[in-house]
């Protein structure tokens, strides 16, 4: 019988896809619970401080794709959220040179001619060309994925407006959508670019989520779904939130919890609950029972139908297709507290810190580094982004001191020996990202106050992500669209009866987005997409 413990919604997970869909459902006037098996909310989209007076942005670092929409629909800004432009974007060399791009484009452009002056030319028109696919894709990530198969109405209508978008292109833009779904980051970049010096670090967009090297075929599109960020409509934005990454989940929660969802941290759930082939409600570990209409999962495909559900629940095809989902976690964090700002020898000064650091010193290099990977090791010397959020944001460390976030690649989950030797690993693989940067900042290791590592068996252990992958699952060409997570199951349903699918394991994919969460939650209440 329902009562106190009954709702219209449960949501499995508090992170920031899982707290959208509960928003979106709350301002419906529906009666909804979110559980987040930690202390707290967030999921990967998360800040904690781990260290007194030094608060990590623990997993996800910066903020990008973060609908506009969204941030209108839910009041986010009302919320707290606040989102700081990264103003630059720089690339320390081990000749002593630099490359710093800036957010004024004359001034970039002075900086690639020293390398090139044909670059220095071409990158506007490079960037215009972007800017046109991103405005091209931006549709299909704010709406349902197409379902080729379906025969009703509104999505023969769907698919016919998408068939006509690309109907409508200029020929060489269509080769040019083409070539993006297709080649490899590198490949891509070498139609228009000559110097490795601008070519690298554009080209580590490519793999960010992936198991896959610049030159693999299929990076191009996964450079472009990075290059596309935007920041409540300023196109091509990336930022941090204030206060660290957890921001943007502390002020989509806030959103929820005003329009009436009820949030609980420290409720690991055991089971989905089913009953008559449909979910009824779940069952968390301390034994406790919820109960439902329906139950919205924001946990990747393999927690959710493999864990949750069981395999003997589901049908055989779908199982199958669950098992041949790639997740194939390649990253790694190390978190740094700092008794001061780092001093670049190659650039002294801090106005070139206040965005992103690239360490990709070459193409040759990033290749180097997944040929390790490949078999079996985590790279000697990585790709490594770097940001100090602490320039721009004095809450998140003390005055005088700074947070330095350090996500890595590559780090693959399926070590030699396997994936449960990553502990014993964890400090040497810490080891090799320090003194990655301290052939560019000397000093280094005299300024670490505190270090936090963070391996893929961490990620999967401590934030429940498959294989340690941070966009729940890969973001390759056939693990996205009508293909996420398995053809037929884009739209958010899956085979039981009242349990939906709102993590990044749905359409469109990873990333602080929120689109899987939203378009989920207007599946459920039978809504158009915008």
């Amino acid at each position: 019988m329902p009562g106190s413990n009954h709702y219209d919604t449960i949501v499995v997970g508090g992170g920031h896809n899982g707290l959208t869909c509960a928003a979106y459902l709350a301002k419906a006037g529906k009666r909804v619970v979110v559980l987040e098996r930690r202390h707290v909310l967030g999921g990967a989209a998360v800040s904690e401080e781990v260290f007194p007076g030094f608060t990590y942005s623990v997993c996800s670092y910066v903020v990008s794709l973060l609908r506009p929409w969204i941030i209108r629909d839910l009041e986010l800004a009302r919320f707290g959220l606040e989102l700081i432009p990264l103003e630059s974007s720089f690339l320390p060399l081990p000749d002593g040179d630099s490359l710093c791009r800036w957010s004024d484009g004359a001034r970039t452009r002075d900086e690639v001619s020293r390398f090139s002056p044909r670059d220095a030319e071409t990158l506007a028109e490079f960037s215009r060309a972007m800017g046109r696919i991103g405005r091209f894709v931006r549709p299909i990530i704010d709406a349902p994925a197409p379902e080729p198969m379906s025969l009703k109405p509104a999505d023969l209508i769907g698919l016919l407006r998408l068939g006509r978008h690309f109907q409508d292109a200029p020929v060489d833009e269509m080769e040019l959508r083409l070539k993006l779904l297709t080649m490899s980051a590198v490949d891509f970049l070498d139609e228009w670019f000559e110097s490795d010096v601008l070519k690298a670090p554009m080209s580590v967009s490519g793999i960010i989520g992936t198991f896959l090297g610049v030159r693999s075929p299929g990076t191009a599109y996964v450079l472009l779904h990075h290059y596309m960020g935007e920041i409540d409509g300023a196109f091509r934005s990336w930022g941090f939130s204030r206060g660290g990454t957890g921001g943007v989940s502390n002020a989509i929660a806030a959103s929820a919890r005003h329009f009436g969802a009820e949030i609980r941290t420290e409720a690991p759930v055991q089971r989905i609950a089913l009953r008559g082939g449909a979910a009824c409600g779940v069952v968390l570990e301390s034994g406790e029972e919820i109960t439902a209409g329906e139950v919205v999962s924001g946990c990747d495909p393999r927690l959710t139908f493999q864990r949750f559900v069981g395999e003997e629940h589901l049908p055989d095809d779908f199982v199958a297709a669950i098992r041949r989902y790639r997740f194939r976690g390649s990253s790694g964090k190390v978190n740094l507290a700092l008794d001061a700002l780092p001093e670049f020898a190659c650039r002294p000064g801090a106005e070139h810190l206040r965005g992103d650091i690239a360490i990709a010193p070459s193409i040759d290099a990033l290749e180097r580094a997944y040929d390790e990977a490949k078999y079996g090791t985590f790279s000697s010397r990585p790709y490594i982004n770097i940001v100090l959020p602490s320039l721009v944001d004095p809450t998140v460390a003390p005055a005088g001191k700074h947070v330095m976030s350090c996500f890595v690649q590559y780090a693959p989950y399926e070590i030699t020996g396997g994936a449960a030797r990553w502990p014993e690993e964890r400090e040497a693989f810490g080891d090799a990202v320090v003194d990655t940067i301290a052939e560019y900042v000397p000093n280094i290791r005299d300024l670490i106050l505190h270090r936090q590592v963070i391996t893929p068996w961490d990620l999967e252990q401590e934030f429940g992500l498959s294989e340690g992958n941070i966009f729940h699952g890969e973001l390759t060409l056939d693990q996205l669209a009508f293909a996420r997570p398995a053809n037929g199951w884009a739209r958010y349903r899956t085979p039981i009866r009242g349990l939906w699918l709102a993590g990044s394991g749905a359409h469109p994919g990873g990333g602080i987005m929120g689109s899987p969460g939203a378009l989920c939650a207007r599946e459920m209440l039978g809504r158009r997409a915008r």
